[in-house]
């Protein structure tokens, strides 16, 4: 299907997001006329130029994975002059631009192809050619995104034009909650029967046929018309932005860390470990939700407890679905950043001792979230305190919540060892029998 709108789209990072969603999403609209990538991989922007700019992307359903080949785009390397060209001249006529890098992180660089540094000489131009208002959708899995983002950029926006920039441009927060992955090992894209993103490069894409993604408005003055109509704009994202991290993510984690002690191999096959999935359940309703719910009723029927049973069953569901194949090393990366002050696990604890909810599921979490961090800590041989204070140093935090966090994640290592001394029984009958 060719391309017969009249809308720019331009998207930072060539991943499963960027591809899966944004993409994906802009081609099926009928609204764009031009789908521009800017990618760093110079292997994988040659593969797409050499298919024209046509790629595959594999969804996963909940019975079977589906193969989308489609396209063109137009792919271009920052590191190259004349792609950097093009990128900003693409900028000036876009509509909707997305970031889906690995992290906040890599908005900033010193290369000259920087995210930062494009968007703010891209959106000049725009201004000085009279090119459309655009909105630009910060796709990293951090509740400020659009604020660093756009900080950033501004930051290089000279100071006479920041008014009449600020004026044509919005930064938007997102909340993701559309699980995918990069397959890179050819045996694996091979062995699962991946399309791979081209016919020379042994990559793929898979995302899960979830779309429900919330964005945070635009507040223009007056209307304004996204292409990509399938984003849901929310006056307040935070609560969402909450539910996504304390609720989606904090229960993966949770699920992870534990399917790690027990080398199991992916989230799927925690569905054969004796009370794995009624222990996350119970987390995610009974610790998460009620907290949440607390903080946050009133604001949408997500925050009521039908509405967090429904969330939380159909998580539980899509993580587990067998044919998007997570693996628990995935889940498990970066652990340090999993445990921080604000994040998924500690995160969630904070939120629900806030809201008078003692989070000892999550605390299990956390534990085997060390365990993994530092195997020498379930014998005994790493105070649990020392480890969380550098993982907390940057936050300095107050040192009654501290306290309280460390006691609880102590308890839990104790109810691990238990656990696994006797021979990691159902894991939702054992801890009833040991929970005070």
């Amino acid at each position: 299907m060719p391309l017969t709108g009249t809308r720019t789209f331009v998207g930072f990072g060539f991943g499963a997001i960027q591809s899966g969603l944004f993409l994906y999403e802009a081609y099926h609209s009928g609204e764009f006329r031009r789908l521009v990538v800017v990618e760093v991989v110079p292997e994988v922007v040659a593969t797409v130029q050499r298919e024209g700019g046509d790629f595959c992307v594999n969804i996963a359903h909940r019975d079977r994975v589906e193969s989308a080949h489609f396209g063109p785009v137009e792919i271009h390397d920052p590191a190259v002059e004349a792609d950097q060209q093009a990128i900003l001249a693409a900028i000036v006529e876009a509509e909707e631009i997305a970031t889906a890098v690995p992290s906040v992180a890599f908005y900033v660089s010193d290369k000259p192809g920087s995210i930062h540094r494009l968007l703010a000489e891209g959106l000049c131009q725009k201004i000085e050619r009279s090119g459309p208002r655009a909105v630009i959708y910060a796709a990293e899995n951090h509740n400020h995104a659009a604020e660093i983002l756009e900080a950033a950029v501004m930051d290089l926006v000279p100071q006479e034009k920041r008014t009449a920039v600020h004026s044509q441009v919005r930064f938007l927060n997102t909340v993701i909650g559309k699980m995918s992955q990069v397959v890179t090992d050819p045996l694996e894209v091979q062995a699962r029967n991946l399309a791979p993103i081209g016919p020379d490069l042994p990559r793929a894409f898979l995302v899960e046929v979830f779309n429900r993604i919330l964005i945070s408005k635009p507040q223009f003055p007056d209307a304004f018309q996204r292409g990509i109509s399938v984003l849901q704009e929310k006056d307040d994202l935070l609560p969402f932005e909450e539910a996504k991290l304390y609720g989606h993510n904090a229960t993966h984690a949770l699920l992870g860390y534990l399917g790690a002690m027990l080398g199991t191999q992916s989230v799927a096959d925690l569905q054969e470990v004796p009370g794995m999935l009624p222990f996350a359940r119970a987390a995610f309703i009974e610790e998460s939700g009620a907290a949440l719910i607390r903080k946050h009723t009133g604001i949408d029927q997500v925050f009521t407890p039908e509405g967090y049973r429904y969330f939380a069953d159909d998580l539980l569901e899509r993580m587990t679905n067998p044919f998007l194949v997570d693996t628990i090393e995935r889940v498990t990366r970066d652990t340090e950043r999993k445990l921080g002050w604000s994040d998924r696990l500690t995160g969630t604890m904070r939120v629900a001792l806030k809201e008078g909810i003692t989070p000892r599921r999550y605390a299990l979490g956390a534990a085997a979230a060390l365990v993994r961090l530092e195997p020498s800590i379930l014998e005994g041989q790493t105070p649990v305190g020392n480890l969380l204070d550098t993982l907390w140093q940057e936050a300095s935090p107050n040192q009654v919540e501290r306290n309280r966090l460390v006691s609880l994640i102590e308890i839990a290592l104790e109810e691990l060892r238990s656990w696994r001394a006797a021979g990691f029984p159902d894991l939702e009958i054992f801890y009833n029998q040991i929970k005070p």
